[in-house]
C-alpha cells in the first residue's frame, strides 16, 4: 500500500492550488489517504466500506 505506483491524485488536481490536495491509495479491505505536499507523513487508513459510506454522505442528493 505504501509503495509510490500505489498512490493517485484526484484527476482535478492540477497547477497552482490544485497541487494542494490529497492522495489515495486503496485495495480490497482498506483505503489509505495522505497529504500529496508531505507524503512522508503518516497516512490515515479506513475501511473500505467505511470509506465508501463517508463519501456517498458527502454527496449533494444523499439523505442523511
Amino acid at each position: 500500500m505504501t509503495t509510490p505506483e500505489n498512490w493517485r491524485k484526484s484527476s482535478y488536481s492540477g497547477s497552482g492550488d490544485g497541487n494542494a490536495c490529497v492522495e489515495i491509495a486503496n485495495d480490497f479491505t482498506r483505503v489509505a489517504i495522505r497529504d500529496s505536499k508531505d507524503p512522508a507523513y503518516a497516512a490515515l487508513l479506513f475501511p473500505t466500506r467505511a470509506f465508501v459510506a463517508f463519501i456517498e454522505a458527502l454527496k449533494p442528493d444523499s439523505a442523511v
